[in-house]
């Protein structure tokens, strides 16, 4: 997850330490509304981890009409 807060400072010019509440606060809202399989291995993903389980390409499929699309 560290190079999401890297990426995130980056690209908008804040610091590392408000990226990361940035991500932080966005991880939390995503494992609230994504289908629970998908949530209960977000971190593990975005963290590179995750390597076994759902496959991330199906995660729009996963969540259906959540984003209303």
């Amino acid at each position: 997850m560290e190079e999401i807060v890297q990426q995130v400072a980056q690209r908008t010019g804040i610091s590392e330490d408000m990226a990361r509440k940035a991500v932080d606060v966005v991880m939390d809202e995503l494992q609230k509304r994504l289908p629970a399989p998908l949530a209960s291995r977000l971190k593990e993903y975005a963290s590179g981890k995750g390597t076994e389980g759902p496959d991330l390409s199906d995660a729009a499929k996963m969540a259906g009409g959540m984003f209303g699309k």
